[in-house]
């Protein structure tokens, strides 16, 4: 098995190792584990976070081998990127590859497990949620900050941003689910607004992330960001919900 360390997180290497070649058999549960699943272990009064990738189909096992970097790689990679450019997340510690004569048989992206007083999606689900307006803006401001230093995050979605309160009673943000992420010189403005359309369909939340965006991205006015971003949104809603009715025609058929 290939790995790779943080250098600055070697302390406790044959321990992670052990940890991997047992994955199956220890560690809690994080989340469903539907589609990959995340498992949490105790490492010397520290929680570390496993996230073990499905593994893939035959063309993608080879493409991971020869052509693309894997997912545990990718999401190694770029947490190391996002902490440089001074973007928070999880401390990477670490990413394993396991081949087998075809190509990629599985892998795993190992970091610290950062607890969060919530994620993007309670703004979303409890409109009433404590100090709503404030962490919503913050929350644009540090979009604002991602695309500003050309980072586009694929998957800017309701549950991949964890939000902490700090010591001054400000918000913290926290990306995770790392493995798709473009970087930029510059993101022009239909980029920067379609990158923020999978996170809400509330029109009001729009609304207040938009007067926020305006204050910093002065080259649009407010009615021009609420316009296209709206726009993206309702494009991803509507191509969101066709692909659920697909998908039910396709499991009644199915039965």
């Amino acid at each position: 098995m290939k790995y790779i360390f943080n250098p600055n997180c070697t302390n406790h290497e044959r321990e992670i190792i052990e940890i991997i070649n047992n994955f199956n058999a220890n560690g809690i549960l994080f989340g469903d584990g539907q589609r990959n699943k995340i498992k949490l272990f105790e490492l010397k009064g520290k929680t570390i976070n496993i996230k073990s990738f499905k593994i893939p189909h035959l063309i993608n096992k080879i493409a991971y081998k020869y052509f693309r970097k894997s997912k545990a790689r990718r999401s190694f990679e770029y947490a190391t990127t996002l902490l440089e450019k001074g973007i928070g997340t999880p401390q990477p510690i670490a990413y394993f590859e396991n081949y087998d004569f075809i190509g990629l048989k599985d892998s795993y992206y190992v970091s610290e497990h950062l607890q969060c007083d919530l994620t993007y999606r309670e703004l979303v689900e409890i409109p009433d949620f404590p100090d709503h307006e404030t962490i919503l803006r913050q929350f644009t401001q540090f979009s604002f900050d991602l695309h500003e230093k050309g980072i586009e995050f694929l998957d800017h979605s309701p549950g991949n941003t964890l939000i902490k309160k700090n010591a001054e009673g400000n918000y913290d943000f926290f990306l995770v689910d790392l493995n798709r992420m473009n970087f930029h010189n510059s993101m022009d403005f239909d980029s920067r607004m379609k990158n923020l359309s999978h996170l809400t369909p509330k029109k009001e939340m729009i609304a207040v992330m938009s007067n926020e965006y305006s204050k910093l991205y002065t080259t649009q006015s407010e009615a021009e960001i609420f316009e296209k971003m709206w726009f993206y949104t309702n494009d991803f809603q509507e191509r969101f919900a066709r692909k659920r009715r697909l998908k039910k025609k396709l499991k009644f058929w199915k039965s």
